[in-house]
């Protein structure tokens, strides 16, 4: 079978045949038949097996007949990075079908995506947090929708996004196609799917499992000892571009400051950089500019970039399906690929879970000639932030004098309840209630 057999109008065949697509993938061959027919579909396959294209042309295909300028696709995606990766998938295989999209997620002006709305596009790659902005803010009509797509659906549950998708469902028309695609199958994702989908095409790629071209070993080490393990590692690793994992932005940031000053070509990747930097890490990385983007979970998913020879989870993920999912972003297009992951003895727990999923033993082993018996330090400062300057006493002048009590009877009490109040305040405005987290976490969607 060939792409060939889908008979794509001429202005889609070009822009496969410019992509180098000559074999469908299995996740293509089995998706791309029902959704050209206008069936509803649920497709279940990991990631980097290809699914992108496998709504996309669909989808072109559909869009070279009937009318243009207006929205007629909404492509929901997790994260920004997903979102631009689609986007420009429509831009390379619609290229000649001159088929518009615009790209809808926040961190950046809004501006430029109101102007890009008001021009006229015919499909919208969408966070969830900005879409509903622009739903709210009227700069966007969904009235004309013909096909929703939800990719990476279980992400976005994770991410706490099933509310938003709630929303921005009522504001669809009712007659429309839908097209679900997830890596799990969680319960939450089966209950939506029953609401939404219409006698569904359900199609399965495989089980939720590395590619059969990753090698994987588990590096046992003290916490306080894995940036030098991780030194050693690459040292010692014949290695082309390596995608290492972290837990938390603030460790992605310092291990890739780490990174560069021991002469590596590195950038990190995590929620607190603009979408500018964000964008530049990853061209940089798939260019091959950084030899090493040290990420957190952020580009666990929807990140095409084939070339990746190494994946190393300095973090254990959270769980077996994070982890596969880390490691699929090596081991793709039939090259091989190998996952290290440094453990620590609290980890034991997860390794099992690991193991029991990809039905294997994972390996265990050490780098020859590296110091395992280094003491942990009395604080761990590896990752420790710079302490706070001391605070001067209340009521004490930058001279060191202190300043005269106030003589009005409850003056010291008032001021003292000011103070709580505005500490308390300040909890209040930071913590939020469940609403104002929720409408936080949209705007840097």
């Amino acid at each position: 079978m060939d792409f060939q057999s889908f008979n794509f109008h001429p202005h889609i065949a070009a822009g496969v045949e410019a992509a180098g697509y000559v074999t469908p993938t299995p996740i293509q061959a089995q998706a791309i038949p029902p959704v050209m027919e206008g069936r509803d579909v649920m497709g279940l396959a990991q990631t980097g097996t290809g699914k992108t294209a496998a709504f996309v042309l669909p989808i072109l295909q559909r869009l070279m007949h009937g009318g243009r300028g207006h929205v007629r696709a909404l492509i929901v995606a997790p994260t920004r990075e997903l979102a631009e990766q689609i986007h420009e998938a429509i831009g390379s295989l619609g290229k000649q079908a001159r088929i518009r999209s615009v790209t809808v997620y926040g961190g950046v002006n809004v501006n430029p995506q109101v102007q890009k709305l008001k021009g006229g596009v015919e499909v919208v790659v969408a966070c969830p947090g900005r879409l509903l902005d622009h739903i709210g803010q009227g700069t966007i009509d969904l009235a004309k929708l013909e096909v929703l797509v939800l990719d990476e659906a279980d992400q976005m549950f994770d991410m706490g996004f099933l509310p938003d998708i709630k929303r921005i469902l009522k504001h669809l028309p009712q007659k429309r196609q839908t097209l679900l695609f997830s890596a799990t199958m969680p319960d939450d994702i089966k209950r939506l799917a029953h609401d939404i989908l219409r006698d569904p095409v359900t199609v399965q790629v495989g089980s939720v499992a590395p590619p059969v071209t990753v090698t994987h070993a588990i590096y046992p080490v003290e916490q306080h000892l894995k940036t030098g393990l991780l030194l050693e590692l690459l040292r010692h690793t014949d290695t082309e571009s390596v995608l290492v994992f972290t837990r938390t932005k603030h460790r992605a940031k310092r291990l890739g400051e780490q990174l560069e000053k021991a002469g590596y070509k590195a950038a990190s990747l995590q929620g607190n950089l603009s979408q500018n930097r964000r964008q530049a890490a990853l061209d940089g990385f798939r260019d091959g500019t950084f030899q090493i983007l040290v990420a957190t979970d952020i580009a666990a998913r929807g990140i095409d970039v084939s070339q990746v020879s190494h994946v190393i989870n300095y973090d254990i993920p959270d769980t077996a399906e994070a982890y596969i999912h880390r490691i699929g972003r090596t081991g793709r297009a039939a090259r091989s690929g190998d996952a290290f992951t440094m453990v620590t003895g609290e980890d034991a727990l997860m390794v099992r879970t690991i193991e029991r999923t990809l039905k294997a033993p994972l390996e265990r082993r050490t780098v020859e000639g590296f110091d395992y018996s280094v003491p942990a330090p009395k604080k761990d400062t590896e990752f420790a932030r710079p302490p706070m300057p001391p605070r001067r006493p209340a009521g004490e002048k930058k001279g060191g004098a202190q300043q005269k009590q106030a003589t009005k009877p409850g003056a010291a009490k008032s001021k003292s309840s000011e103070r709580q109040h505005q500490k308390d305040g300040l909890t209040a405005h930071t913590t939020g209630s469940p609403k104002q987290r929720g409408n936080h976490a949209r705007r840097t969607s």
